[in-house]
């Protein structure tokens, strides 16, 4: 069995209501074992067999449009991944400690192409800095995400959907199921 996260997108949010007690058993009735919820934002915690990550993702989408009656795009990482992700450090300790903003994480469905990112990091400022990971962006917003002046349709015209949860919180989930 391999452990998983499914950050999920648009859940509990725009009147789509869901407990983490009806998440967790929307994902058990899908096959999942372990289950598991982390805040309340669409963060899923579970075991499956070794089925590519790519299956398990349309499997979650298809599970839960079905049972809740809206599409849910789901942006799947292995316990390593997510791993990665939380130590990973995009931006020097001084500019993220003076920054009044979070530091935000946004899941990508797919690794953007050389070009993408190029036009992606071409809209950064020192206001609104952005980095790369694999299928990650960084974004470290100089104040609140709201007062940012950071085009994030464009960003969402070349990365396509997405979905963003503050690197704490992914740092916490981490540490409380994926400690190595």
């Amino acid at each position: 069995m391999s452990e998983y996260a499914a950050f999920l997108r648009g859940i509990n949010v725009g009147g789509h209501r869901i407990s983490s007690v009806d998440l967790c058993a929307r994902f058990e009735e899908l096959g999942f074992a372990e289950v598991s919820t982390f805040r309340a934002s669409g963060n899923v915690i579970f075991a499956d067999t070794d089925e590519p990550p790519a299956e398990i993702a349309q499997r979650i989408e298809h599970g839960l449009a079905a049972a809740l009656g809206y599409d849910v795009p789901s942006f799947l990482r292995t316990a390593k991944e997510v791993r990665k992700i939380a130590i990973h450090q995009p931006f020097d300790k001084p500019l993220v400690d003076a920054s009044k903003g979070k530091l935000q994480v946004a899941m990508l469905s797919a690794r953007p192409t050389a070009r993408a990112r190029k036009q992606v990091l071409a809209l950064a400022s020192d206001e609104d800095r952005l980095a790369f990971g694999d299928r990650e962006l960084y974004w470290l917003p100089s104040g609140g995400m709201l007062d940012s002046e950071l085009d994030l349709k464009a960003i969402g015209k070349l990365l396509g959907l997405t979905t963003t949860r503050t690197k704490n919180t992914v740092e916490q989930l981490a540490t409380k199921y994926f400690t190595a």
